[in-house]
């Protein structure tokens, strides 16, 4: 009896083990492509603005704290062992032609995946950084509104292209 029960809750646990892998790869192209394309700013005051809604959306998203928020960097704590929780990296580089390059890097420690998932989570920094609506892809879109200074002093823009995120598997992908 003991062996059956056994067996039972092994074929049960590789079902939903399978079943997690199985969904979990699936990102929509649309996603995909927004939290790839690269998010560089063209003036210092829209860099100065895109950084500090990277700061905001940061603040708003993470379950994290922000250990870490200078002119070029923002990171949070995390991730946690075993937590699905997203742990964030901003980073912002000085490009040689005088635009900045803001990258985004996501990842965590759970076994079963990332929640939110990295790619949309990505898709939905960039899309807010940028000031554009969700569910648009206007990557040239200049943002509509400053975030609240107030909640979030503003930093100096300065960042590269290169972007990483982890997919729901735990490894960490390069864009």
């Amino acid at each position: 009896m003991k062996q059956r029960l056994l067996s039972v809750l092994c074929v049960t646990a590789a079902a939903v083990a399978a079943t997690a892998c199985s969904t979990q790869g699936q990102v929509d192209p649309d996603v995909m492509q927004i939290a790839t394309t690269p998010l560089t700013c063209s003036s210092k005051a829209e860099c100065d603005l895109w950084w500090q809604r990277a700061q905001t959306w940061v603040a708003n998203n993470s379950k994290y704290k922000i250990e870490a928020a200078t002119s070029t960097l923002i990171q949070t704590a995390g991730p946690d062992g075993g937590k699905r929780a997203l742990a964030y990296q901003i980073t912002r580089t000085q490009n040689p032609d005088g635009t900045a390059t803001i990258g985004f890097a996501a990842h965590c420690d759970g076994s079963l995946g990332c929640k939110p998932n990295p790619w949309e989570a990505g898709a939905d920094f960039k899309q807010y950084v940028r000031g554009t609506p969700a569910g648009t892809q206007g990557t040239d879109a200049k943002p509509a509104q400053p975030a609240s200074a107030a909640a979030h002093p503003a930093l100096h823009p300065d960042m590269q292209q290169g972007q990483s995120v982890t997919p729901s598997t735990g490894e960490a992908v390069s864009q």
